[in-house]
């Protein structure tokens, strides 16, 4: 079989479809699931195109980006953050983690942590702080709110990935048009989420890791 690698917004090969989920199967399964309650407010044509996957053969692995002072070890297990910043806009993070192939990787390691609303991270807890392990088809996602500023950053959220028995994916996603992006000495376009707003549901960001 040709090798490939994943391309958002690309079709997906003819050979690797079997391999894939159907959009009807993916969108069935996210909405499906109470703790993804904000997918509601979307269309099903938009929920369609934002969790379908698509592959290439001319895109790079997930670049990776600092830790940061932030992170603290030994996560707990959860995908819902909603309830540790109430006052927050709701965000469904979602999409996969595949190899180079196009393959999904199964019981990948996805870790998140960020700052609330209004800029402050919990460093003595685990409030926006969770991890969770991608699903057989490679499928993960977090219901959450959209991180506030603080002075020197633009808006973003930090991330792990880790492939079983791989070597650790850490990096940070971002937000599309935001004013910080151009001034952020940290920020990297292939790390933008592919950002829908969905009225009273909140958002939906939706981003691919490719790991090795």
């Amino acid at each position: 079989m040709p090798h490939f690698r994943l391309k958002r917004g690309c079709k997906i090969s003819d050979n690797l479809e079997k391999l894939m989920p159907s959009r009807r199967q993916i969108l069935s399964l996210l909405a499906a699931g109470p703790m993804l309650a904000p997918i509601s407010a979307y269309s099903t044509a938009t929920a369609q195109r934002l969790l379908s996957p698509s592959c290439a053969d001319d895109d790079d692995l997930t670049p990776s980006q600092t830790e940061g002072p932030y992170f603290t070890p030994n996560s707990p297990e959860k995908q819902d953050f909603t309830s540790d910043a109430p006052g927050g806009e709701r965000i469904t993070l979602a999409g996969y983690v595949l190899r180079q192939n196009c393959r999904p990787v199964t019981k990948a390691l996805v870790e998140l942590w960020h700052c609330d609303e209004t800029g402050n991270y919990d460093n003595d807890g685990y409030k926006l702080r969770g991890h969770q392990f991608s699903d057989a088809k490679g499928r993960w996602w977090f219901n959450t709110v959209v991180p506030g500023l603080y002075p020197g950053r633009t808006r973003h959220f930090h991330v792990k990935v880790q492939r079983p028995g791989a070597r650790i994916l850490t990096t940070q996603l971002y937000f599309p048009g935001e004013p910080g992006n151009a001034v952020d000495s940290i920020f990297h376009e292939a790390l933008v989420l592919d950002v829908t707003s969905g009225g009273s549901g909140g958002k939906f960001g939706r981003f691919d890791f490719v790991v090795q």
